[in-house]
């Protein structure tokens, strides 16, 4: 829903510039203009690129402009740390193409520009973005709300995102701001409720003491690229690094006694949005990511209240990624971001800003692109994190567990900048060590639960350490039916450090905000632990006896909606629609039986071929009116029985052509389709041995999935018994849920249930086109035991999809194809090298010493050095459990994945054109 905006623009403020001696900036080196290519007929991208002297540094500077004469507003766009102005420039352009003066810089202390790391210190930072102002005041074609007021908006992302807050709260002539996954308050981020972040703070300060850093490390979520050298770095290096030193004092302080003082808050606090959040009065978008354990969605929470209040317009959007799983979504947010500064900025009263809240939400995978499929759900108001709270109760009772000496080992929950590659291995690691947590888990749910917000949860904690404190990490898991199946969502943990505990104290648990959906059935599992790898534990031994004081609230927030994904327009109207389709199909397959064989021309059956599901052979079909353009081209394969066969490529291979011919539905120009021997036709009778799920099946909300179901075969005509529904439901797995209402399903069981209407009759070859389209990572590990267990059976399966590890996991044979060939095709195993051999890549080089203990380790075959890491094959161990022990041994892993994924044999293979 389009939110309404005020009909009046906020009223102008005037205010002296800061600093007047900094007005005349001198350009002392690097001056030059560029013209941007541009392509498709786009207006080309002026950019002049100079060194600005200020007080302290040189600040590197890139000024865009695009089109003719004329005012513009202006755009300040700032870099993440460890980055430069370079990382933005694709968005500058952009910015300059949409009608904006747009001037990029690199920070003190990163890229080309001189000085020292202040982590956004107003005395040094945030005064070079006034004096930035000043300049942009003084450029012709900038438009002026007064003199030297420039009409001007700050945006950027983490580091760039605090600087956008900053400045608005110390500069009263920024007239909008669009920060991104950033921080209100850096010593909440670093000490959240008083425990120590010890490895973002690490990474953070590495960083900057390194001789050079390579673009956006921390920005885009890849740490350990943080401390490559780059060319034109600053030579402002001292023993101290590029921090100030009073930063890096600080920093080696609280590292050493591994909790923050009150020195160390104050001083992080003064140099934080937070300190000047009364003065931040102009329009807000603020953007967060659901997949960052450095500044959660807590920290974009406290920002939107503290604008809001100040009666300025503000719009929250939770996207998905973040500093652990990537800026997924930086083409949207784009978007948004230059709609809002339309609105605010060129007083487009007509830009569609967007909601108030919006979060984006898992949607399975987009058919054309391959890509990961997001659904936004809005509301009219942001909710919040503690919106609707709803009570499960916890069973479990008081628990005693240990706090080991030294904090070791730790539990696990995330890596920073690569918790979202965890999810690579199924429900992503988490890893919680026996004797050393306490948990508590709710009843079943009834019904689907969306999470949206903060749960909370009373706990009475005692403690034996010497001074009565104790450091508690608190996780909410999702755990499926069998008790396995346990999810971390976003792989967040809530720290809280509790005082004075020796003879009991109570604390709030406040948990990691989140957006997500536990299904019905599933229980919801608190764990409360001593230890967590990201954090600093007490050294100290104690024991730590916790129990839950009453409910546990879930926020569920009913106001945000999520978007439709649109079914079939049938699915709405009367039951006829199926029956007709139905019926459609029935008379093809009648029509082929009747006339079979009194047809010139058709194929006789291959008795050869009687037990072989699939055999295509020379297939070949052009574009319609094209004598030398072909969709399909010299296609032959063969498909056996038990196989589940993945048919890949990237848009425009030919995958749906050849789909199509396969189902009757188009002839080919040339070659054939042979199907248990007989070749397929329009309306041939083998047809009817072949089952196919198209994507978006549309079904009756009124009805229940069986009397969807049974309604369907009806149509076909063809006997009860025949439809085999008992089995084709054992093996989609549906329960109870087959008696419900299909408007009570959510996405998962829409799915399954088309594909239990695919099975009906029991097909022995079954096509599936992108059937893991609309569901989450728990639903699409369902999907993939349902193919599974279906070609157990002696059938084969054939399936087109663009998610590449799914394929890689379920399937046991593929056919890569491009520009309509065949590119290659055989086992997963031989296309992909196999799987057992992974690839660990380091953030920093290890000695011998350490690879021969990881050689050693139970499961581990063999270990031998690559160009980027290690290459690890196991003979037993897990994926999981080799990464729980780098932990323990402390090798500095920044990413763990199979030596050859198939991603990358896909890639290889159609020479990168995917």
């Amino acid at each position: 829903m389009k939110l309404r905006l005020p009909k009046l623009r906020p009223p102008r403020r005037r205010r002296s510039r800061l600093l007047a001696g900094a007005a005349a900036l001198a350009v002392v080196a690097g001056a030059g203009t560029w013209t941007a290519a541009a392509s498709g007929g786009a207006t080309p991208v002026h950019r002049q690129d100079r060194t600005l002297e200020m007080p302290g540094a040189g600040i590197d500077t890139s000024y865009f402009t695009a089109g003719g004469g004329g005012k513009r507003p202006a755009v300040l766009l700032g870099h993440g740390f460890g980055g430069s102005k370079d990382d933005v420039r694709a968005q500058a352009e952009q910015l300059a193409r949409d009608g904006y003066a747009v001037l990029t810089w690199s920070a003190r202390g990163f890229g080309r520009s001189g000085g020292q790391i202040g982590l956004n210190d107003p005395e040094h930072e945030v005064k070079d973005v006034s004096r930035l102002v000043d300049w942009l005041a003084q450029q012709p074609e900038v438009r002026l709300d007064g003199d030297g007021d420039p009409r001007v908006g700050v945006t950027g992302a983490s580091y760039g995102g605090a600087i956008s807050l900053l400045a608005a709260g110390y500069d009263r002539r920024i007239d909008a701001i669009a920060p991104q996954i950033t921080y209100w308050n850096l010593a909440d981020s670093l000490f959240p409720q008083g425990v120590f972040k010890k490895l973002w703070a690490g990474l953070f300060f590495t960083t900057g003491s390194a001789d050079g850093m390579q673009p956006g490390a921390l920005a885009t979520g890849n740490p350990a690229a943080a401390g490559a050298p780059a060319s034109g770095a600053a030579d402002t290096a001292t023993a101290c690094g590029r921090f100030q030193p009073e930063l890096c004092a600080m920093y080696e302080r609280v590292a050493v006694a591994g909790k923050p003082d009150a020195e160390a808050r104050a001083l992080l606090e003064r140099r934080s949005p937070s300190a000047v959040g009364d003065r931040i009065k102009v329009p807000a978008l603020i953007v967060q990511g659901q997949e960052d354990s450095l500044f959660p969605l807590d920290q974009a929470d406290a920002m939107a209240r503290a604008i809001a209040a100040n009666g300025a317009p503000v719009s929250v959007d939770w996207a998905a990624g973040g500093h652990d799983g990537g800026l997924r979504e930086s083409g949207r947010v784009g978007a948004r971001v230059a709609a809002w500064f339309d609105r605010y900025l060129k007083d487009d009263r007509g830009a569609d800003t967007g909601p108030a809240f919006r979060v984006s939400r898992s949607g399975g995978i987009d058919s054309t692109d391959g890509a990961v499929q997001l659904r936004g759900a809005s509301g009219e108001r942001y909710p919040g994190l503690t919106s609707g709270p709803r009570e499960f109760a916890l069973s479990g009772r008081e628990q005693s567990f240990g706090n080991p000496a030294g904090g070791a080992p730790p539990a696990l929950s995330s890596l920073p900048g690569i918790g979202g590659q965890l999810a690579a291995f199924g429900a992503g690691l988490s890893l919680d060590f026996p004797g050393q947590n306490a948990r508590f888990e709710s009843e079943p749910l009834a019904g689907e639960v969306r999470i949206t917000g903060t749960p909370t949860v009373t706990l009475n904690v005692r403690s034996t350490a010497a001074d009565g404190s104790a450091v508690l990490f608190g996780k909410l898991y999702d755990v499926g039916p069998d008790g396995r199946q346990a999810v971390l969502p976003s792989q967040l943990v809530a720290p809280v450090r509790v005082e004075n505990a020796q003879e009991g104290a109570t604390v709030q648990l406040r948990l990691p905000a989140v957006d997500h959906a536990v299904q019905a059935g599933h229980r919801l599992r608190l764990v409360v632990a001593a230890t967590d790898l990201g954090y600093a534990s007490p050294a100290a031994p104690a024991t730590y006896t916790v129990a839950a004081q009453g409910a546990l609230a879930v926020p569920v927030a009913d106001g945000v909606r999520t978007a439709s994904a649109g079914l079939p327009a049938w699915t709405w109207g009367l039951p006829l629609g199926a029956a007709l389709l139905a019926a459609a199909l029935l008379g093809i397959r009648r029509t082929g039986r009747e006339g079979a064989g009194a047809r010139a021309g058709v194929p006789q059956p291959d008795p050869a071929l009687a037990d072989v599901p699939l055999e295509i052979t020379g297939l070949t079909k052009r574009y319609a009116k094209a004598q030398d353009r072909y969709a399909v081209r010299d296609l032959s394969f063969r498909v056996e029985k038990g196989q589940v066969l993945g048919l890949l490529g990237p848009n425009g291979a030919g995958k749906t052509t050849t789909l199509r011919m396969l189902m009757g539905l188009i002839s080919p120009d040339a070659g054939e389709i042979r199907v248990f021997g007989h070749a397929v036709r329009a309306g041939a009778p083998v047809l009817s041995r072949v089952g196919a799920f198209v994507e978006g099946a549309g079904f009756l909300p009124h009805l229940s999935g069986r009397a969807n179901l049974e309604l369907y075969w009806q149509a076909t005509g063809r006997p009860a018994e025949d439809a085999h529904m008992a089995q084709a439901l054992e093996i989609a797995g549906l329960g109870d849920a087959l008696e419900r209402a299909v408007r009570t399903y959510s996405q998962g069981m829409r799915q399954r249930l088309a594909i239990a209407q695919a099975m009906l009759g029991m097909p022995d070859l079954l096509i599936l086109d992108e059937p893991t389209n609309g569901l989450d990572p728990p639903q699409i590990r369902e999907m993939r035991d349902v193919m599974i267990r279906y070609a157990a059976g002696g059938r084969t399966v054939i399936v087109s999809s663009h998610l590449l590890s799914e394929v890689e996991q379920s399937c046991t044979h593929l056919v890569v194809m491009d520009r309509g060939r065949l590119v290659q095709a055989g086992e997963v195993a031989e296309i992909t090298g196999g799987g057992d051999v992974l690839l660990v890549t380091l953030a920093e080089p290890v000695d011998e010493g350490v690879v021969g203990k990881v050689a050693a380790l139970e499961g581990v075959g063999s270990v031998a050095a690559a160009d980027d890491g290690l290459l690890v094959r196991l003979e037993g161990a897990t994926a999981a459990g080799l990464i729980a022990e780098l932990v323990r041994l402390e090798v500095p892993v920044s990413a763990v994945g199979p030596h050859r994924r198939l991603e990358d044999a896909f890639l290889t293979l159609i020479g990168g054109a995917a």
